[in-house]
């Protein structure tokens, strides 16, 4: 038995995304993953989409999650929806507070992941295996360290089975990370994310949106490559290499890869590691 992997997609926004996605999902199913997961926009804006790319993924034979945010929505709805997925046969959802859209009050009903994972429990008892988001480097939001930490342990002794990290480049984060939340009672798999290096502008600019840091000699390098492309990618593909290598060597749980919709850097990576 090989070490688990799981994939993330995004719901295409176009015809031609959704082809794409096809042929991108049939390559990676080769890694028979434990699952694929689906995410879900902000205020739930892509609702729809997520649960039409959710529902291929089930009829193509694989184990689908649903992104599942619970920012500005209401108990009625979250239950409508929970029973809509549960109709379609899904089994695994990954439950966020989510991000508010641009020009909302904060409204809803749910104020934190862990007042979502509860209901949940409460409403449809074992009927999901429910992950969790958690951040090695700390959500960008929280008041500190120590009250990130409580946070993802409220969330996980809410109900949740597992979690999955925010990317990052550094393994002592996750490590220690880790190590701090089993200090605090939490005794879920802790998966870490991973996000393949493919565009050194959109990774800076999306890291320092998100919170996830980029050490500063990765920064320097990337940005020393300028416009080349060729480059950028064979020295991010060895750089995220020898960190999936230093995460299994260390008996990670698994690993669940941020594909951006792309087969070829995860084939890559999986192919280096022998995976």
């Amino acid at each position: 038995m090989g070490l688990p992997l799981s994939f993330e997609f995004f719901p295409p926004k176009t015809p031609e995304g959704v082809v794409k996605l096809r042929t991108v999902r049939a390559k990676l199913y080769a890694q028979r993953p434990a699952f694929c997961s689906v995410t879900y926009g902000a205020g739930g804006s892509t609702q729809a989409g997520t649960f039409a790319t959710v529902a291929e993924i089930q009829s193509e034979g694989m184990t689908a999650a649903s992104h599942f945010s619970c920012i500005g929505a209401t108990k009625a709805s979250v239950r409508e929806q929970l029973e809509q997925l549960q109709a379609m046969g899904v089994k695994r959802l990954v439950a966020l507070r989510g991000d508010l859209p641009s020009g909302y009050g904060l409204g809803g009903e749910f104020q934190y992941a862990s007042d979502l994972v509860a209901f949940i429990r409460a409403e449809m008892g074992d009927a999901f295996h429910i992950e969790v988001a958690a951040y090695p480097e700390f959500h960008p939001q929280a008041r500190s360290p120590q009250a990130d930490l409580q946070a993802f342990a409220t969330k996980v002794k809410a109900g949740a089975d597992a979690a999955i990290t925010q990317y990052f480049f550094n393994s002592d984060a996750y490590f220690r990370f880790v190590d701090e939340a089993y200090k605090l009672g939490v005794d879920v798999p802790i998966v870490p994310g991973i996000m393949p290096i493919t565009n050194a502008s959109q990774l800076l600019r999306f890291s320092d949106a998100c919170g996830a840091e980029v050490p500063r000699w990765i920064r320097l390098r990337l940005q020393g490559f300028g416009d080349d492309t060729a480059s950028i990618q064979a020295f991010g593909h060895d750089v995220v290499a020898d960190l999936c290598d230093q995460l299994r060597n260390a008996g990670v749980p698994g690993l669940h890869f941020y594909t951006m919709n792309q087969s070829g850097p995860i084939l890559n990576l999986c192919d280096q590691l022998g995976l």
